[in-house]
């Protein structure tokens, strides 16, 4: 059998290259909304953030998701993704 080639993507916190199921996707909508993207397929403007609770504080504090995304992101939005990682 063919081995099948696994996703990477680099995560804009640590800038470390992960299979992509270790990251979250959180995505600026067409309409400007932020939403975490479970799925990995929804349209937009797309950032990869580590699953880790210390990389997403650093990612708050140095509001690195701010400037990739070219946007405002709300503290709702980062309670989601610490939900999401806590799962």
């Amino acid at each position: 059998m063919k081995n099948r080639k696994i996703p990477m993507r680099s995560c804009v916190v640590t800038k470390e290259k992960l299979p992509k199921k270790d990251l979250l996707r959180i995505v600026r909508g067409v309409d400007g909304h932020v939403l975490v993207d479970t799925t990995g397929k929804l349209n937009g403007r797309g950032a990869y953030i580590k699953k880790d609770i210390d990389v997403l504080e650093k990612a708050q504090k140095t509001k690195i998701l701010d400037k990739v995304l070219e946007t405002e992101i709300s503290c709702d939005i980062y309670d989601e993704i610490r939900e999401k990682i806590n799962n």
